[in-house]
């Protein structure tokens, strides 16, 4: 099932995508069941929203071993955990604005897992029943500014710097799909997301050791290989087979 996040007529909605259309549904479908209103709507009449709005969004680094070879960087044995403030989410269609202060933001194509219940100390066997579903995420980076930073938080926190969409997944299960990323048509990124160090359930139970993890929560899963810089006037697009493709303009 696609449970999108819309705006139409003023109104923002979640429904469920029904092919061309939206089935709206009765408040948050985590709270109400995926209880209906009956209407219908055009998914060409509506603007896509993110699908979630998180408490937190939780970023896991070095996740594929060829991105850490790309990137110079050492592997850690246990994943590296670091956040995206709710201020860098944006949806689908929505432009990721270049900030002044760099000179190379790259695209990172991510899976991203939206938790779907409060979720503490879940061991890695029940991990994956915390999962509500999936979406895809674009890990936005300012590359200059993440190595000269003593850390990433600048570099990866930029309003527009975390789009998600273009909707959550629910039957969706990790195996070795295709994940890629293009720019204006052009392949940067292209992998599998069994090629991931640390897998989804072990991902959810390790942070969910470290903090508690609310209902709508979002943790991203680490990029492939291939992190490539676009530019102003480029549309960045990141998809994963399944799952969906989510598309950005860029602007300055």
């Amino acid at each position: 099932m696609k449970v999108a996040r819309y705006s139409h007529d003023g109104q923002v909605s979640f429904g469920i995508v029904d092919e061309n259309y939206l089935i709206q549904l009765k408040g948050h479908p985590l709270v109400n069941q995926y209880e209906t209103t009956g209407e219908r709507v055009l998914l060409s009449q509506v603007k896509l929203l993110a699908p979630t709005l998180p408490s937190k969004v939780v970023c896991v680094g070095k996740n594929y071993g060829a991105h850490i070879t790309e990137l110079g960087l050492a592997a850690s044995a246990e994943p590296t955990l670091f956040f995206k403030p709710n201020s860098a989410i944006i949806g689908h269609g929505d432009a990721i604005v270049l900030p002044p202060q760099s000179s190379q933001v790259e695209v990172e194509v991510e899976l991203a897992v939206v938790i779907g219940q409060l979720t503490k100390n879940v061991g890695v066997e029940n991990a994956l029943s915390a999962v509500w579903g999936y979406t895809v995420a674009n890990d936005v980076t300012a590359r200059d500014l993440q190595f000269t930073d003593d850390q990433w938080a600048r570099s990866k926190a930029f309003d527009t710097f975390c789009p998600l969409g273009p909707w959550i997944e629910t039957d969706w299960v990790p195996a070795s799909q295709r994940i890629w990323s293009e720019i204006s048509g052009g392949v940067a990124q292209d992998a599998t997301v069994d090629q991931m160090i640390h897998g989804v359930a072990q991902i959810v139970s390790y942070v969910s050791q470290n903090m508690t993890l609310l209902p709508g929560d979002v943790i991203l899963t680490g990029t492939p290989a291939g992190i490539t810089k676009f530019d102003s006037g480029q549309t960045v697009s990141c998809g994963i087979d399944g799952v969906g493709v989510l598309s950005n303009p860029v602007v300055a």
